[in-house]
């Protein structure tokens, strides 16, 4: 049985419903990320799971045992906000032994699980600051260290980094993530960056409007997203307005481009307009590249983004991007300039709403 199960959940705040019959099964050791984008209903899961809010149908179980009617002291669950809400007038000691010392704890034991975890997120020797006194960064990892101490079952983190600069929030979400693995910790992650969530999840749910539109790993979020609204929300992606020729061959126009689909198109009959997604780094326009499919088009624009280089090009009236890597001899595409865009007949999805 799954470690953390959501079942049916719903969440109406008055006449807004604003999480709908949301379904998701978490294995113990497991890190999910919510992503989506603000309003869609990810941090009010996140609530219902840590008790701060009660669902308004549905179950919440975790490890066997239903969780609705628990208080959230009795749910031993770890949170992680995103202020931080660290207690400024607690040195760093204190702060991470709060929980522990709530919880009845012998002295000795919160000494000795305290040092254990600022050793753990490599603060040891910040043990007597305050919150005022450190980082963003550091506060937050003492907040980590915080929800950690009292070992919880589950560890929840609603948008921990958002407050954070770039790099400190990359060299964050690797040592959280890292921290998460040695731990072996069950861990709902909630963010509004794919940047993220791809790179630290074992799998995503990408919400939307109160629903989960789709629940995989992240290759098969950014590689095969089920709706529209992954499809755009995950990644660069150019959404191609199509018309479908011949669905027993699979066959659509993308403008004078006759294209076959590797994707079944059954259910449409010829006429019917459709939508094909197509990454902007599947295709290259290489006479030597590989590829057994061409759109021919004309170059809108074209942009320097240092490591890569972004080309717009007119294909039927949609605008298809496609980027290839920089090198020190490469030539700029030039507005009005015709093209040719190589790629695999695979790369092209059939995007259904």
């Amino acid at each position: 049985m799954s470690f953390l199960v959501l079942q049916n959940i719903k969440k109406s705040f008055g006449q807004t419903q604003v999480v709908k019959d949301f379904n998701m099964s978490i294995e113990k050791g497991e890190f999910v990320s919510f992503l989506g984008p603000s309003g869609c209903g990810k941090t009010t899961v996140l609530r219902m799971i840590a008790g701060f809010e009660t669902p308004s149908d549905g179950a919440i179980v975790v490890n066997g045992k239903n969780q609705n009617k628990l208080k959230t002291n009795q749910r031993n669950i770890g949170m992680v906000f995103q202020a931080y809400a660290l207690f400024p007038n607690m040195t760093v000691f204190d702060n991470v032994a709060f929980g522990l010392k709530i919880a009845g704890k012998p002295k000795e034991e919160i000494g000795a699980r305290v040092k254990e975890m600022l050793k753990l997120i490599s603060l040891d020797h910040l043990a007597e600051r305050y919150p005022y006194q450190m980082s963003g960064g550091q506060q937050q990892r003492v907040a980590l260290a915080r929800a950690l101490a009292p070992k919880p079952q589950v560890l929840l983190l609603d948008e921990p980094l958002s407050a954070l600069d770039a790099k400190i929030r990359v060299s964050l979400r690797e040592e959280i993530r890292q921290i998460q693995r040695q731990l072996g910790i069950t861990t709902v992650f909630v963010t509004h960056d794919q940047e993220e969530a791809l790179s630290i999840s074992d799998r995503i749910v990408v919400m939307n409007a109160g629903r989960a539109d789709q629940i995989g790993t992240p290759s098969e979020i950014y590689n095969r997203p089920a709706t529209r609204f992954v499809a755009s929300f995950v990644g660069t992606l150019n959404i191609i307005d199509a018309t479908v020729v011949d669905p027993a061959a699979n066959s659509v126009k993308m403008g004078d481009n006759l294209v076959t689909l590797r994707e079944p198109i059954g259910g449409l009959k010829a006429g019917d307009k459709v939508s094909i997604a197509l990454r902007p780094e599947a295709g290259s326009t290489l006479a030597t590249a590989a590829g057994d499919t061409v759109l021919t088009g004309t170059v809108i624009s074209s942009h320097f983004l240092g490591s890569v280089i972004r080309t717009k090009l007119d294909i039927g009236g949609n605008p298809i991007s496609f980027d290839m890597f920089n090198s020190p001899d490469v030539v700029l595409p030039q507005a009005g300039e015709t093209l040719s865009l190589r790629f695999m007949a695979s790369d092209l999805l059939l995007v259904r709403e």
